[in-house]
Parts: C-alpha cells; structure tokens; sequence
C-alpha cells in the first residue's frame, strides 16, 4: 500500500511525461529488477527452510524459529527503513540490498556445500535476507513515484503488483524443484542469481533522483520516523489506509490459522488439496493486477477499494457453510481462493496509487513503512485470536466469526473520506517538515 512527488502536484510543468509506460526505458529496469528480486525472495523463502531439513536434520522447533526469524526484520526494521529510505536515493538502496541478499545466499550455499553450515549460521543469513529484503521492498514503492507520471501511477503499481503475485506464485515451486533437481545448498546459489539479475538491471537505470535539500542539523532517526508516524496519523486517507489494512491483517490472521486447520479436519482434505485451494489465490491476484489498471479510472477510487474488498474478503463466508464429498468442496474452495485473490490484489494496487499519490516525496518510505508496521505487526495477535476461537468455539463457528472478521476492513472504507475518492488520484497536501524541497523529477509518480 507508494507516492507522487510534491511537483507531481504540477502535472508535467517542466518535462513532458513519457509517452507510454512501456517505453519508458527506466521503468523497464526497474520492473525487471523487481521482478528477478521477487523471485528471488519467494523462492529463498521455500529453499533456506528445506536446507535446514535436508542439510541440517533440523526439527520442528527449530524449523520454526527459522521462519519466525526471517519474517522479524517486518516488525523490527519497517520504520527505520522507511525513514532511511526517504534520506537516500532508492536506487542507490535497491542495489545495495540486492547484493547483499545475493551474498548471503552465496554464502549459505558455500557454507552448505563445505559443510561448515550450522543453525545459528542459517539462522544469521536468514535475518540478514529478511532484513535487506524490507529495505529494497519499501525503495522500490517509493522509487516508482520517481520515474513515471502521475496518471501512469496505478498501471506502473499494476504491472509491479503482478510480477510480485506472479513471484508468489511461481517463487515457492521453483525452490522446491530446485532444492530436488539440485542440492539444498546448490539450490541457494541459484536464489543468489535472481537477486544478481535485479542488481545488474537496478543499477542501469539512468535517471538522476534529486534528493530532498538537507537541513544543516538534519533530525535524529527517532524524529523521523515519528514524522512518519504523525503524517500518517493525520492524513484523513492514510489514517484510514492504516485502520483498514491492520483490521485486515489481524482477522486474515486468525482466518488461515482456523482456515489451515478446518480443510484437514472438518473436510478431510489431503495435503496436496490443501495446497491447491491455497494456490487458487494466484490466478486471482494477477487478474486483479490487471483490472487495477482501468478500473480505478473508469468507476473511481472508492468505489473500486470498497467494492473489490466487501467481494475478496466476504468470499471466506461461504467456507463454512461447505459440506459434503470433495467433488463439491474443492470447486467451491478453488472459487473461494480465485475471488478472495482478485480481490484483494485489486485492493493491494488501487490503494496502493492512492497512498503514494496523497504522500509528499520526503515521506513516500515512511508512509509506507509505517502502514506496513500497523499492518502486519497484528498479524501474530491475529494467529493466536484463531487457534483461541478455534479451541473455544470450534472450527466451524471459528471460521465463521473471523471471516466476517474480515468485512472490518471494507466497513472502515466505506464509512471513511476513502469511499469518496473519484475517477482522479488526489494531490499530496502539504510538504514533508524536514524534507525541505523534494527530490523526484518533473515527473509525477505513482505508487
């Protein structure tokens, strides 16, 4: 949920738009350099796990921490990230990360194959991933509010978002057919690649970023990310973003935890069934990729963002009323998947444009960094609220009350400023406190 630049408020006053996003050679690279760094981050994702189990023996518990430990730089570094991202230029930050994350997992792959690898090595390596990966993820929103116009801002995020759920979707199946193809270790170095792929791309962009002027005593860390804070808190579209995307979080949360439980056991499903109904969200999501870039304009913002949530989000309400054979069960849980999929990616990139069109340069990483925070730090309240439900209640009735759980976040929406958003993204309003003058190009952005 990436911005403008405060004179993309002053639509191409001083240099023409591209004519098309397609031939804009910068935005090329950048697609493509996010995209070899999606891949590269879903498929390190299923490979760094699968070497603990097969080159490790590693159990359970520790399998895990494991996970628990890549997925804590989200919580731990969203807000330094955004407030650091917004100081430097994205580009500079976008190949820096990558060749970090190329290096950790040359190093995985070195330390496997010489048998020098340990848990609390892969452990280290597997922070340093997450971690690189929550900078380059916050640079490269806010870097596309520097390249492209302000009215290519959702087809911009459309075309990102739908290498992203492409990268979900293929990512995690590409790692495990490595890992059985190759070694675990050699299949490291091959995630290695994805992410050298995106550094060599990255650092071809030519378009110079003109970074914010900085005060002579430039504010501390902790004063910046509470502007982030205070910004977001007081911008009546942002503050609604925030409410509704952390709503979301926690009962999507607690949605899968009874979710993963209800298909094996209240519908004896197998595992590879399970699988499929999970996967069914991919073909939705780069749907919705696509519908987020016409819709918008042609039905308006709000429209679009409460409509497209009520539909993804209301589509769980139909799981547990499901009964009977699979033959029944498993066309309505695919539905389920490829309707919630659709939905929420074309929430993912409207809101998306919206945040970034509302935001001022200097505080594109901030803004989106701070929503992040709100967002998922919920998620693990949200995983314990389901397995308590769970037990207490059962899985049926679980189900039921956190999937409805879910239509908080369109509610939130709909009873908001947001609901109100036209066929024309809104204008940033006002300048960031220290940012001084912002540094994007003549050209408008979008998120």
């Amino acid at each position: 949920m990436p911005v403008p630049s405060a004179s993309s408020a002053e639509p191409h006053s001083r240099r023409p738009a591209p004519p098309g996003l397609w031939r804009d050679a910068d935005f090329r690279r950048l697609w493509a350099g996010q995209t070899a760094s999606q891949l590269g981050e879903h498929t390190s994702l299923v490979i760094l796990p699968l070497l603990a189990v097969l080159t490790l023996d590693a159990g359970a518990g520790e399998l895990g921490v494991l996970r628990a430990v890549g997925q804590a730089p989200i919580l731990l570094l969203s807000l330094f990230a955004g407030a650091w991202v917004d100081r430097w230029r994205t580009r500079t930050t976008m190949v820096l990360t990558d060749a970090g994350r190329a290096l950790a997992l040359g190093a995985v792959a070195a330390a496997g194959l010489s048998g020098l690898l340990g848990m609390p090595g892969l452990l280290a390596l597997a922070f340093a991933v997450g971690a690189l990966s929550v900078f380059f993820d916050v640079a490269y929103q806010a870097s596309l509010v520097r390249l492209v116009g302000r009215d290519q801002l959702v087809r911009g995020n459309s075309a990102l978002e739908g290498s992203r759920s492409a990268a979900q979707i293929g990512g995690p199946a590409l790692g495990g057919a490595l890992v059985s193809l190759l070694s675990a270790p050699v299949a490291a170095a091959s995630g290695a690649l994805f992410f050298t792929l995106s550094f060599l791309s990255v650092r071809r962009i030519r378009r110079t970023e003109r970074m914010p002027e900085r005060p002579d005593d430039p504010p501390r860390v902790r004063r910046r990310i509470h502007e982030g804070l205070r910004f977001v808190a007081g911008h009546p579209v942002l503050r609604v973003v925030c409410l509704a995307s952390a709503a979301f979080q926690f009962s999507f949360a607690a949605t899968m935890t009874v979710y993963l439980l209800f298909l094996p056991r209240e519908l004896h499903l197998p595992g590879t069934v399970v699988g499929l109904a999970l996967a069914a969200a991919g073909p939705g999501a780069l749907l919705g990729s696509l519908l987020a870039a016409r819709l918008p304009s042609r039905f308006g913002y709000g429209r679009v963002l409460v409509c497209a949530a009520a539909l993804g989000d209301g589509a769980f309400l139909c799981v547990p009323a499901l009964h009977g054979t699979s033959a029944v069960t498993v066309p309505a849980l695919l539905a389920v998947g490829f309707v919630f999929g659709l939905g929420g990616q074309l929430v993912n990139v409207t809101i998306m444009a919206v945040r970034q069109a509302v935001t001022p340069d200097g505080l594109q990483g901030r803004a989106a960094a701070t929503i992040t925070f709100a967002g998922m730090g919920l998620t693990p309240l949200g995983s314990l609220a389901g397995g308590f439900l769970a037990e207490e209640w059962g899985l049926r009735t679980g189900l039921l009350v956190t999937a409805a759980g879910m239509l908080l976040s369109p509610v939130v929406m709909a009873l908001s400023s947001l609901r109100r958003l036209g066929r024309e993204l809104p204008a940033p309003q006002g300048t960031p406190p220290t940012a001084g003058r912002t540094g994007a190009p003549d050209l408008t952005r979008e998120t």
